[in-house]
């Protein structure tokens, strides 16, 4: 792994500075916050009273077992939908100008499984750093083994398969996140190029907020609830298997897709333009124009957008995305997208089929 990776600004280093300035311009104009604005508390709410409610529901109505897995199910949901509108942003630092307000809304994640420390290490500083970098972006771990995205990854038979099996798997994500990914990443060496160095408090907080999880979701239900394990069991079940496959196709749709680049460098080398068009060429926009995949994706649909802007609220993607294609457009840069749900779905199970052939997977040449 080449730790020292750096983004030699050769090419297009005036794109970031054009669109930045444009998307303030815009933003002065317009006299509009960056932040969130009322919709989006309006959405927060929906979101987050929709989450209590379920769960209550769940908890102490008097509700036939069938009626309970739906509602099971609908709560995996809601919790993924709240970790990418709410926490998501909040994480970022973009929902609020208050500090206080972006870490209260963040603490949400811990409630719903995650853990905020970890995140913020895999997500906010390697993933948007060095973004589809094989060997640096965590998140390109889909499955290791099971999934193959590279052809530098040995070929197993089951690699061919994949494009079926991969759907699968994804239902999967919640429980493999909740249970074992964040142990595993808090407790290894390095994610990427960052070396773990933890504070003792967050040795605390990830068992504390991991088992305070584990006791709402599972402790709570079996005391309180009138049924059998088993059919808690089913319940627990499908809830995660509904949350995990909304988590793996949004996360999939936005980097491993036909059109999106995954550089895999040799020691020693270097990305050779600048960290702005890196972004382009390795992120990818879905449904830009949905206001329903909008406002439940929590902007992820607008992939290009918060890669550049992450400080920028995803309530605002949708007017700026414009602005963002337009200038890259103009510097030759790529924008690209999918223009609905459907279209970035095949565009990712041609991926994987691809992925899985012998034939070399289309990727950055360096």
């Amino acid at each position: 792994m080449n730790t020292s990776l750096k983004f030699n600004d050769s090419g297009n280093s005036q794109f970031f500075v054009t669109v930045k300035k444009r998307i303030d311009e815009h933003f002065k104009i317009n006299k509009l916050s960056k932040n969130a604005n009322q919709a989006m508390v309006i959405k927060t709410i929906v979101y987050l009273g929709s989450f209590v409610g379920l769960y209550l529901l769940i908890i102490l109505a008097d509700i036939p077992l069938i009626g309970l897995l739906f509602l099971a199910i609908l709560l995996g949901m809601n919790m993924a939908f709240i970790g990418f509108n709410i926490c998501h942003d909040a994480l970022h630092g973009s929902y609020s100008k208050h500090s206080w307000v972006n870490k209260t809304l963040g603490f949400l994640f811990n409630i719903i499984g995650a853990n905020v420390y970890v995140w913020n290490i895999t997500h906010n500083k390697v993933h948007h750093t060095y973004t589809n970098i094989i060997g640096h972006d965590g998140d390109l771990d889909v499955a290791p083994g099971l999934v193959r995205i590279s052809s530098d990854e040995e070929l197993k038979p089951w690699h061919k398969y994949q494009h079926v099996y991969a759907f699968f798997l994804y239902s999967l994500a919640s429980l493999s996140w909740f249970f074992r990914k964040d142990y595993v990443k808090f407790f290894q060496k390095k994610i990427g190029a960052h070396v773990n160095k933890h504070p003792k408090i967050e040795y605390f907080n990830l068992f504390f907020y991991k088992f305070l999880y584990y006791g709402l979701f599972i402790v709570v239900p079996i005391i309180v609830m009138d049924i059998t394990w088993w059919q808690f069991l089913i319940g627990f079940l499908a809830m995660n298997f509904a949350e995990g496959l909304v988590l793996g196709l949004v996360f999939q749709l936005a980097h491993l897709v036909e059109d999106t680049d995954r550089p895999n460098l040799m020691e020693g080398e270097n990305i050779e333009e600048s960290w702005a068009a890196h972004q382009l060429r390795t992120t990818a926009n879905f449904a830009r124009k949905s206001k329903i995949a909008t406002f439940f994706c929590g902007g992820l649909n607008f992939q290009v957008e918060h890669h550049l802007f992450p400080k920028i609220c995803h309530i605002h993607y949708p007017e700026i995305s414009e602005i963002v294609k337009e200038t890259a457009e103009e510097f030759g840069l790529p924008y690209n997208e999918n223009e609905t749900f459907g279209s970035a779905l095949k565009s990712h199970y041609h991926f994987l089929k691809d992925a899985g052939r012998p034939e070399p997977v289309r990727q950055l040449q360096s």
